[in-house]
Order: C-alpha cells, then structure tokens, then sequence
C-alpha cells in the first residue's frame, strides 16, 4: 500500500466526470475529511496528555501530526465548498497548503528528536502511548486508501496528499508502537526519538512531491 501511495503522477486537468458522479464524489471526500478531522481531534488529545507525561518526543510528535492531519483536513473540506468545486487555481492552492503542514511536521519533530538526545532526556513507559499506537496502526491505511480512491477519482492531488498524511499517521504508529514497546521492555530510551526522526523525514519527502503537484494516481 505505501508502495501504491508513492507511485504519483502531476497534477493534470480536473476531473471531467458527469457534474452528478463529480458531485457525489465530492460530498464523499467531504465525509471522509469530516470523519478523519473528528478522529484526529480525539488522537491529539490522547498523543499530547500522554506525550507529556512520558516525556516522549515520538508521542508529542504523533500528537503534532494528528493535529497537523486535522487542518489538511479543513483544506480538502474548503477546497470541495462552494465556487471552488471546480476550480484548478484552489486545487494548486490546497496542494501547497497541505505540503507546508509536513514541512511544518518535519521541522517540529526534527528539531525536538535532536534536543531529545542532546538534553539526554528519557522517556518513560507509556501504556496508553502503546495502546494508542496499537489502534491507529491498522486503522490509517484504511482510510488513506478510501481518500486516494476519491481524490483519483476526482484528479485532486490535494485530496490524494491528504490521504498520504493518514498513511503517513500509520508509519509514525508503527514507529512510535516499536519505539514505545522496545523502551518500555528493553530500556531502549533513543528508540523513542529515532522512530520520530525517521518519521520526519519521511514527512519532508512527502511536503516535496505535495508541492510540486504530484499525487494522482493511475490504475484507480
């Protein structure tokens, strides 16, 4: 699936599907930002409050994220409202929003997993982290790939790269779930901050191709 996420086309012209099937699929990717902004919400809560008392950076970072995926979120809600239904210039505009919410991402995570081992500050077990991270990991892909689905649909990169920060959530959950299990059972503090960093990166990939308008998809 993450291999299915990477392989992206440029942007080309807006769908030209029949104004009703384009319609429908645009109040579905509206349910479907509505549903995930709701979730992301709850994870934020949950990520922060037990990020903080661990001291995890992999946890708060998970929390930054959820909330990063929120407002990509509103994006893809405002880009399917109103007169920018159809328009290619809202498209471009909510691609470039999107890519600068995981620069964003990348920047905050990179730059506390870096005080994490400077500060030489460890993190302590986290069950609710654990558990957290258990649920989202099985979870995300699934709704990544209903988002890709209609974004291909609809040739809306931004709804598609709206839908890699969900596969991009699955990626920090298993990173933050073997992270958190390795320093809750083997003492493995720096797992904590090395799952974060990977994520980082892996963020800034994703801001790169986001903003220079790729994210469709063939064969969908």
């Amino acid at each position: 699936m993450a291999q299915q996420l990477a392989q992206v086309k440029p942007l080309g012209r807006l769908s030209v599907r029949p104004p009703e099937e384009r319609l429908r699929y645009q109040r579905r990717a509206r349910l479907l930002a509505w549903s995930g902004i709701g979730w992301h919400f709850i994870e934020f809560g949950i990520a922060l409050g037990a990020g903080i008392a661990a001291s995890s950076i992999a946890l708060i970072g998970f929390g930054a994220d959820s909330l990063i995926e929120a407002f990509a979120g509103f994006v893809v809600v405002w880009l399917f409202t109103g007169s920018r239904l159809h328009s290619e210039t809202a498209e471009r505009r909510a691609q470039q929003v999107i890519a600068s919410s995981f620069f964003v991402l990348a920047a905050y995570v990179g730059a506390e997993t870096i005080h994490t081992f400077v500060g030489g500050q460890h993190p302590t077990t986290s069950w609710v982290g654990i558990g957290l991270a258990a649920f989202t990991t099985p979870t995300m892909p699934l709704l990544a790939l209903a988002k890709r689905r209609v974004g291909s649909k609809l040739n809306s990169s931004a709804t598609v790269k709206e839908g890699a920060q969900n596969m991009l959530c699955a990626y920090l959950s298993v990173g933050l779930l073997i992270g958190l299990l390795l320093n809750a059972l083997a003492g493995w503090w720096w797992a904590d901050p090395a799952a974060a960093l990977l994520i980082a990166a892996v963020a800034l990939r994703e801001g790169r191709e986001s903003w220079r308008g790729e994210g469709c998809c063939d064969g969908c």
